[in-house]
């Protein structure tokens, strides 16, 4: 198109595919200005005290509350009885549901007290905070704990000593299910974790077949998992003497090892010179770290390795640690022969087997 077919001197604008013209994209204006923080509106216990006072009562009330469910729970562990005839609520174990509804009721009344708390009573300002590196300085930290005390301030909790009292209570009251729920866990041990059901004649059995064991059947360098023959023996009326879990527990502390090493390597403490048989020495099948079976035998060095955590045991040295985590040496049984040549324990263990901790030592 020449000047003379654009009579009027103006630039010609394109056009679209349909003979429409294409609008023009006006250049982006300035971001939305900053609005700022609103104005700041106290809250009717900012400006009256009457209602100040009535959210402190509130508040306090919901505490005691709490404490009140809490002891309501510990009462209703002991209120409903459970077992072959329970009581019922709903369909449901008493028991429970009232244990349940309480606990619940404890946790509530602390949550919705704190968050009354802090809607109504605690400072209501507004904070404006610029973000900051992650690694904080010197002077954030002295800020950091200057706003803390701010904030402890802000809390009222040195001024409104009904809330804290009543807040200290409720936490206080929370225990007291912890403790009964931990107590019900099952039975204390008692003396059970100091003894075995080992005692003198007793015989050292195959942990298998239950087949009493002789001296002579027992090879220099061998192993020989074994374990008391009282389990195997029948009460006067033909049944076993232990059976289910209770068998489970005498087994899992009861459990030995016989091992048999030239008497000549052996070197016994005072006191265990007879504790074995022509080199047959018997000592607990439970390392003393934290309870795993044992029974990894080096003939030529006499240790006897865990295969938890590699503690290792002399046992031509009264069981001694010479490696890894465990800190008590290895229970041994004294052992002896009886009238029929079999082998059979002069006692029980002389010390704890099983696991250590810092009340186990030597009886």
């Amino acid at each position: 198109m020449t000047e003379h077919d654009n009579p009027t001197g103006t630039t010609p604008q394109p056009r679209g595919g349909h003979g429409t013209d294409v609008a023009t994209v006006e250049p982006a204006g300035d971001p939305i200005a900053d609005p700022g923080m609103h104005p700041h509106e106290p809250r009717p216990t900012d400006v009256d005290e009457k209602a100040a006072r009535r959210a402190e009562r509130q508040v306090a009330t919901l505490f005691g509350l709490s404490s009140l469910f809490a002891i309501l729970c510990v009462v209703s562990y002991f209120a409903f009885p459970i077992g072959d005839d329970p009581a019922i609520i709903l369909g449901f174990g008493a028991s429970n549901v009232a244990l349940g509804l309480c606990l619940g009721l404890a946790l509530l009344c602390i949550g919705i007290g704190a968050i009354q708390w802090a809607r109504k009573l605690m400072s209501d300002v507004e904070i404006v905070e610029a973000r900051h590196p992650v690694a904080s300085s010197e002077k954030d930290r002295e800020e950091a704990v200057v706003a803390l005390n701010q904030g402890i301030s802000d809390s009222g909790i040195a001024r409104r000593p009904l809330i804290r009292n009543s807040l200290i209570g409720a936490l206080a009251a929370l225990g007291l299910p912890a403790i009964v729920f931990l107590r019900d866990l099952g039975p204390l041990p008692g003396g059970d974790l100091s003894s075995t059901v080992w005692k003198k004649g007793m015989r050292v059995v195959n942990d298998v077949a239950g087949t009493p064991i002789r001296p002579e059947e027992v090879e220099i360098g061998q192993l020989i998992n074994a374990e008391p023959g009282v389990f195997f023996e029948e009460n006067a009326e033909g049944e076993p003497k232990f059976e289910g879990t209770h068998l489970n527990q005498a087994k899992g502390k009861a459990a030995v090892i016989l091992v048999r090493m030239k008497p000549s390597d052996i070197t016994p403490a005072k006191g265990r010179e007879n504790w074995g048989v022509d080199g047959i020495l018997c000592y607990s099948k439970i390392c003393t770290h934290v309870g795993c079976p044992i029974s990894l035998w080096e003939q030529q060095t006499h240790h006897l390795l865990c295969p938890c955590h590699q503690s290792t045991f002399d046992l031509a040295d009264n069981g001694k640690v010479i490696f890894g985590p465990a800190a008590r040496a290895l229970p041994q049984l004294p052992i002896m022969v009886d009238g029929e040549g079999y082998l059979v324990a002069q006692s029980d263990f002389h010390e704890p087997v099983g696991p250590s901790y810092w009340e186990r030592g030597e009886r």
